[in-house]
């Protein structure tokens, strides 16, 4: 490890002598957390020699079931691997009774090279593209979640908390009503203290359309790998302050049957080496600069290759539903929210692209090197992108991408560009996890279809 992250060790822990055990915490494949716990005596040696984790962590879908089809389990005979600190995410965590801290992992093989099916290598590797163009990504994470009660209903279905403030559960909500974020004020307000402590660059709370559903935005970074760390890093603070508040919290990308669905949303400029925004045109065009259009050209052309990637479970589908927002064919436009690809309105200097299909169960660095991917195929074979869309694209254009897990999985079977940049490997690890995965739901029958089938048939 680098004297920087020895130093930082030694200067968080003489900072926190109260602190008795860290968390060590590395994302799967899926985006879930994972890791062990140590005591503080043992943070150093961590920094210093690495921890072993098994490979095999990398094979578990989301309920912690080794897919053995990835070859990472028994196969290789559940070997481990080293795993070293994040620099910068080593922080106290604020909504625990206990004092104690957390930080963040990276996978490696014991030689120290780049463990290939670490989402943050495979992000790192599409960022290396970038950098023999003389460009920098700047990132902007925007995730959905809802916060929801301990207690189901009578039904035993999911709902909506009591309001700390009026008593009453919320059966409608209005979207960017204050009034609903002044009912959660000491929640979000948590999150806020939070962030702080772990030097989350927090921006904006919006209360959105569906009882209990919130949107919490993170500031641009001109890192998309520190942006995707502090993603996930805000996704375990959104739940542990629910939990503090007696809630629950949860990325579901369609929790409610007749509610809207979360996303996550993506803003991405490029900077060059003097820090300017070479989306930027003269002209102050809302539609951007021909570099720009490019860049729109090769995510469109990538969406279907990458649809797995932004839906990667069943209930990702659910999402997909006309009349939620949820873009559902490869559009793009000028400030149009019903598009794939938004280019944003307001400060011509800081014109960038937005991508609005991701639900909010994605895993951020698999999102972001697939839409990255995308920009730099758009920019090296200089793609021409289709008509931009004015007014509504979901009555212009029919669905067009990807609609099931088994379509986004056999598009992901056939693909040949993605895997040139997330790399061959990672796409055959991940198509057996999430195939996997997918065998294992197929064999539980819902209640759903027993209320529809049962005696019908």
């Amino acid at each position: 490890m680098s004297d920087r992250g020895m130093q930082e060790a030694r200067e968080f822990l003489e900072r926190n002598p109260d602190i008795n055990s860290i968390d060590l915490m590395i994302g799967d494949i899926n985006g879930v957390i994972r890791g062990k716990r140590i005591p503080r005596d043992s943070l150093l040696k961590a920094y210093e020699e690495g921890v072993c984790l098994p490979a095999s962590l990398f094979a578990l879908d989301i309920n912690g079931n080794t897919i053995e089809e990835t070859g990472l389990g028994l196969d290789q005979g559940e070997g481990d691997r080293l795993c070293f600190p994040v620099p910068g995410t080593l922080s106290r965590v604020p909504w625990q009774d206990r004092p104690c801290a957390q930080l963040l992992m990276s996978m490696y093989e014991n030689d120290h090279s780049p463990f290939v099916y670490d989402p943050r290598h495979v992000l790192q590797r599409v960022l290396d593209r970038f950098s023999t163009l003389g460009l920098t990504p700047v990132v902007a994470v925007e995730t959905e979640f809802y916060v929801i009660d301990r207690e189901r209903d009578d039904e035993h279905q999911l709902q909506p908390p009591v309001s700390p403030v009026s008593g009453k559960r919320d059966r409608q909500c209005q979207v960017y009503s204050l009034s609903d974020l002044d009912d959660y004020c000491d929640f979000l307000e948590s999150i806020q203290q939070s962030a702080m402590t772990q030097n989350l660059p927090v921006d904006t709370a919006i209360a959105e359309c569906a009882p209990g559903q919130f949107e919490i935005n993170l500031k641009h970074r001109p890192d998309a790998m520190q942006a995707c760390d502090e993603a996930v890093l805000l996704k375990r603070l959104i739940k542990g302050v629910a939990a503090r508040h007696s809630m629950e919290a949860t990325f579901m990308a369609k929790p409610y049957n007749q509610e809207a669905g979360s996303g996550t949303h993506i803003h991405v400029s490029l900077i060059d080496s003097e820090g300017n925004n070479r989306f930027c045109s003269h002209d102050d065009n809302p539609l951007g600069n021909d570099l720009l259009q490019q860049a729109v050209a090769g995510v469109l052309a990538l969406m279907p290759e990458s649809m797995v990637v932004f839906a990667p479970n069943a209930n990702s589908y659910r999402r997909f539903q006309p009349g939620f927002y949820v873009p559902m064919s490869q559009t793009w436009g000028a400030d149009n929210r019903t598009v794939a690809v938004r280019i944003p309105g307001g400060n011509p200097a800081a014109r960038r692209l937005e991508h609005r299909v991701a639900g909010a169960d994605v895993n951020p660095y698999l999102l972001v090197a697939s839409i990255l991917a995308g920009i730099h195929h758009g920019l090296t074979h200089r793609l021409s992108a289709p008509e931009p869309v004015t007014g509504n694209a979901y009555a212009s254009h029919p669905p067009s991408l990807p609609n099931s897990w088994i379509q986004a999985l056999d598009q992901w079977q056939s693909n040949e560009i993605l895997p040139e940049y997330l790399g061959q490997e990672f796409c055959r690890v991940y198509h057996a996890n999430r195939y996997g995965e997918r065998q294992l739901f197929m064999r539980h029958v819902s209640s759903q279809e027993y209320d529809w089938y049962l005696r019908s048939v």
